[in-house]
């Protein structure tokens, strides 16, 4: 309804809201300079106020206190944009900060000192989003301010105050979605593949029958678990259905969700009146819409639209004479129309509570529209859509490591970063069997940067392949590539292609960069050798002659350099403790959980965290843990999150004991007992047979044996004498883990370790 944007009736400016591809946002704010004015277009100012972890951090600095310590006591407060927590409601609700600022006297003071400061403005910035343009220079209209870092001109008057100036307030907004829409496009045009979004027929069967299983994984409004939830009980078939979702699906209206899903379902319903039923039959007779409250007032009251308008507001801002006002223009129109007294007030009654949380239909159905063609773009195509998904969170390991479990999901395959075939960015490569796989990126390696990156794409699609890792230095420019880059690459196995061992290379990287030091000085020199004009072999690139990392040390190296674990599990070294220990495999637990079990252990790496405050003021934390079959979410409550904290951190193997119920459809697991898991496989009890090579010393494997633990586990060793083999039990017991049994591989004299 166009009169729930702008109508004559209305005093205040209408506010613009409006979202692009977050590349391209540049480009609409260039516009508007060119099309008005550069005089009459400005960004609008906002003041950085000293809130509770930005007050901490700046006092520590000025106190002069490490930056560790300072970095833990910011961590531990909680941050939430949209309802920030005080420092003094920090310290009241976290024990753990109580007891820092009890212990020791520099932290005291550091609290006592940012209570004082907490609230003050800090400095001067730009809004990230807000534009105003008038009618007129706006020299002439409000006070400016000028960005030393950019030349575009910044209001004076903060956010509110420009609108009481009577400016419209635009605001340019990036949504990242739009952007992995675009980039889906164009890597499906690189396929010889053409969509139009614009054009999707919107009753596709494929994507219905995929929101309806609650897939909402990656999809735009739909990813929450809540969603999810909401999906599977409604079961969506028209776009209809997702308009509402998206309206149903935030504090308030959820309450009519379990109604929605009813009445969806066949469960009979009634609109308050006959006159008004069309208006609610999209929607099974509840109110969902801001839209539909103005037409109710309209059919039964006789409101014109822009009257409506201003009731609907009325309503919302909950103002007592307004509303006495407006109650008796509502029932009077009513009741010249024939409807009784009672009726007419029992409908007001009903609107003005839907009117707490009505939500503008134009809105709700602008973003289904964009949750379908998110949708639409999975269910159809999802190699090109998880791999423009991940191009744009190509810095979010966590964002990463959940959508490379969803590509597993769907059978997709996510091939690990390769300096002879990855681009700078992800990209999708053709398989043997003509299935299509997504290619990791070169830039999503941590700290190595995509413009580093795409500088050696360039030089490899110039030159062609590198053949050797001493080509690679070759060609590489040294400028854009350092001993840090070098390193986390080889962490990565970026370099598998031209040296098996990660460890020399990783040894090696200063080598690696005096060869390209060496060939660019080479390059750049004017003098012609005097054999120049005959080809020259290139010279063996020297690395150090190291042993390569052990299966544990070399998936922790690539945790540590890709965020996630790429080409294996750490916990498919523990599967025999595992099996000793009973534990579930992740993917089998809602099967588990059908069949009637109710407390599980689980074993799993630490893929993140998220600590909230509860309604009653105490702390919880969904902990979300992997194994080599699927990830979980785990709630961990206040009483097992204080004692478990320390143990939380990415990457730590846990095994924990989980009570587990499927509500619905949805599977709910709360911790109980959490420890690490290395120390329940060592108790576990599993022992190992030794196999010793001919004429090998004893003394290192007896050493690396003396320095394990006391534990349950028994060792053999297995020694060959007098062309036979001999079979030694060792006396005692030690704590045989993954990490020992991977220690003893490497020994030297070590052919084989075996745990039984």
């Amino acid at each position: 309804l166009f009169e729930r944007f702008l109508n004559p009736e209305r005093v205040s400016m209408p506010d613009f809201d409006i979202d692009f591809c977050q590349e391209r946002r540049d480009e609409v704010i260039a516009y508007v300079r060119r099309e008005y004015g550069d005089d009459r277009v400005a960004q609008i100012i906002t003041f950085g106020k000293l809130q509770a972890r930005a007050v901490v951090r700046d006092v520590g600095r000025v106190l002069a206190m490490p930056y560790g310590q300072v970095n833990r006591i910011a961590e531990l407060l909680p941050n939430n944009p949209a309802k920030p927590v005080t420092l003094a409601q920090a310290i009241e609700g976290e024990p753990q900060l109580r007891r820092m600022r009890d212990d020791d006297e520099t932290v005291k003071r550091l609290l006592e000192i940012a209570l004082q400061l907490e609230g003050l403005y800090r400095h001067a910035s730009t809004h990230a989003a807000g534009v105003v343009i008038g009618d007129r220079p706006l020299i002439e209209l409000i006070p400016l301010y000028r960005d030393p870092k950019s030349d575009m001109l910044v209001t004076q008057y903060s956010m509110k105050h420009v609108e009481m100036a009577g400016l419209v307030k635009f605001d340019f907004l990036g949504l990242k979605t739009l952007t992995v829409l675009e980039r889906a496009v164009a890597l499906l045009k690189g396929l010889g593949v053409t969509v139009d979004l614009a054009a999707l027929p919107l009753d596709d069967g494929p994507t219905y029958a995929m929101l309806q299983k609650g897939d909402g994984g990656g999809v735009f409004q739909f990813e929450s678990q809540g969603m999810r939830d909401v999906l599977r009980a409604m079961r969506p078939d028209r776009f209809e259905d997702l308009i509402a979702a998206v309206a149903l699906y935030r504090p308030g209206p959820m309450a009519n969700i379990p109604a929605y899903c009813a009445r969806k379902h066949g469960e009979a319903w009634e609109a308050p009146h006959p006159a008004i039923h069309d208006i609610l039959s999209e929607t099974y007779g509840i109110m969902v819409y801001q839209e539909q409250v103005m037409q109710i007032a309209q059919v039964l009251a006789g409101y014109s639209l822009g009257a409506a308008d201003l009731l609907r507001r009325a309503m919302g801002k909950k103002i007592r004479a307004e509303m006495e006002a407006q109650r008796r223009i509502f029932c009077d129109g009513a009741e010249a129309r024939g409807i009784e007294p009672a009726k007419a007030a029992e409908i007001f009654d009903l609107m003005e509570r839907f009117a707490d949380y009505g939500f503008n239909k134009s809105h709700a159905a602008a973003y289904a529209l964009v949750s379908y063609q998110t949708a639409w773009l999975k269910a159809n195509h999802p190699v090109a859509f998880l791999a423009a998904s991940m191009s744009l969170d190509i810095t979010n390991t966590d964002k990463l490591a959940a959508l490379r479990q969803e590509a597993e999901s769907q059978g997709i395959t996510l091939l690990p970063p390769d300096i002879t075939r990855s681009d700078a960015d992800f990209a999708i490569e053709p398989l043997a069997d003509g299935r299509l796989a997504i290619r990791h990126a070169l830039a999503a390696v941590k700290k190595v940067g995509m413009a580093a990156m795409r500088s050696v794409v360039e030089e490899r699609r110039k030159a062609g392949p590198f053949r050797s890792l001493g080509e690679f230095a070759r060609r590489v420019d040294p400028r854009a590539v350092n001993r840090m880059q070098v390193e986390n690459l080889a962490r990565a196995g970026a370099f598998d292609a031209l040296e098996r061992n990660r460890a020399r290379v990783f040894a090696g990287a200063e080598a690696v960069l005096r060869r390209a030091q060496a060939s660019a000085e080479d390059r750049g020199s004017d003098q012609i050798a005097l054999f120049g004009a005959m080809p020259q072999a290139e010279p063996e690139l020297r690395l150090p002659d190291v042993p390569d990392w052990s299966v544990h040390e070399r998936l922790e190296h690539e945790a540590e350099a890709i965020g996630f674990h790429m080409t294996a599990h750490p916990l498919d070294a523990y599967a025999r403790a595992l099996a000793r220990l009973g534990v579930v495999r992740l993917s089998e637990i809602a099967a588990r959980v059908a069949a009637g079990a109710g407390r599980l252990k689980l074993a799993g790496s630490v893929v993140a965290t998220k600590e909230r405050d509860t309604k009653s003021g105490s702390r919880m934390c969904w902990l979300r843990l992997s194994d080599p079959s699927a990830s979980v979410e785990v709630t961990l409550f206040s009483e097992v999150l204080g004692r478990s904290r320390p143990l939380l951190a990415a990457g730590t193997a846990l095994l924990v004991t989980t009570d587990a119920r499927l509500d619905g459809e949805t599977l709910r697991l709360t911790g109980g007992e959490i420890e690490p898991l290395e120390q329940a496989a060592a108790r576990a009890g599993s022992g190992m047979r030794v196999r010793i090579e001919q004429g090998a010393g004893i003394e290192p494997i007896k050493a690396m044996l003396a320095a394990l633990p006391r534990g349950r586990g028994r060792v053999t060793l297995l020694a060959p004498a007098l062309g036979r083999e001999v079979e030694i039990s060792l006396p005692g017991a030690h704590s045989v883990t993954p990490p020992a049994v991977a220690a003893l591989r490497a020994a030297p004299g070590v052919a084989a370790v075996e745990e039984v």
